[in-house]
């Protein structure tokens, strides 16, 4: 071990995969060359993890044991300064827990932001199929699924929030504050949404004037989660060259 070479992050990085260059990944400050695996075409990997980077944090959270690097040659050693910068921006407390529970980095938003995707747009849906049918009990669903949707809005949001601030150390990348711009408006509009159908239940008994601002409003639910979603998936399995920019900032 003591007679490897040894690789700073700036090394590392020249050992992407591409243009004919090896893949090297570094865990626990040790470098493998994964060139030869079949999941790693081109120094990536499910086009999220990326060649020529310190992948300790992301390992810590996958589906997978980190012990399926031990397969692969290992080809040198992170320098020891460099495996201790990836978390300094946190509180130690923060770090602690990310230590004890790894599913802290990356899934908490991934999991909790699945439910505000459904209730806004079907809370639209049901609203849509109560004005075309008139069967009363599509909008009392459509009232419930909104009351959800707030609520699961601000709890996607903060773990939103936490996910960025730990994987990103808050940097101003544009898909995550076009992210931030549209929740926020999204919730504000449900908002005001729910406590207006709860003041008017017959808010949706006509099909001009306020009636109709309420349902644009509800119906606008459906793209406005659409485009969050997208940039959210983007962000977690990014298109091939994309965000590359960004990172690098």
């Amino acid at each position: 071990m003591e007679d490897q070479p040894k690789f700073s992050s700036q090394k590392l990085a020249e050992f992407n995969g591409q243009d004919g260059k090896p893949a090297y990944v570094a865990y626990n400050g040790r470098v493998f060359d994964v060139s030869t695996s079949k999941r790693w075409p081109k120094g990536a990997h499910m086009n999220r993890h990326h060649a020529g980077h310190d992948l300790t944090a992301d390992l810590a959270s996958a589906p997978h044991d980190p012990s399926v690097l031990d397969q692969f040659p290992q080809v040198g050693v992170l320098e020891s300064e460099e495996t201790e910068t990836a978390d300094a921006h946190l509180p130690l407390f923060v770090r602690v827990m990310i230590d004890a529970f790894p599913f802290m980095r990356r899934h908490p938003h991934p999991m909790t932001v699945h439910f505000p995707i459904v209730f806004m747009m079907f809370s639209a849906v049901f609203a849509l199929l109560y004005v075309t049918s008139g069967v009363k009990s599509f909008e009392t669903t459509s009232l419930h699924l909104l009351g959800a949707g707030v609520v699961f809005t601000m709890v996607a949001m903060v773990t939103g929030f936490l996910t960025w601030w730990i994987n990103y150390m808050a940097r101003p990348m544009k898909s995550v504050i076009v992210k931030i711009v549209l929740s926020t408006i999204m919730l504000i509009t449900a908002i005001i949404d729910f406590v207006w159908r709860l003041v008017d239940p017959a808010i949706l008994d006509h099909t001009w004037g306020l009636s109709l601002i309420y349902l644009v409003t509800m119906v606008a639910f459906i793209p406005e989660i659409s485009v969050i979603g997208f940039l959210g998936a983007d962000l977690t399995f990014p298109l091939e060259g994309r965000h590359k920019k960004e990172e690098s900032k």
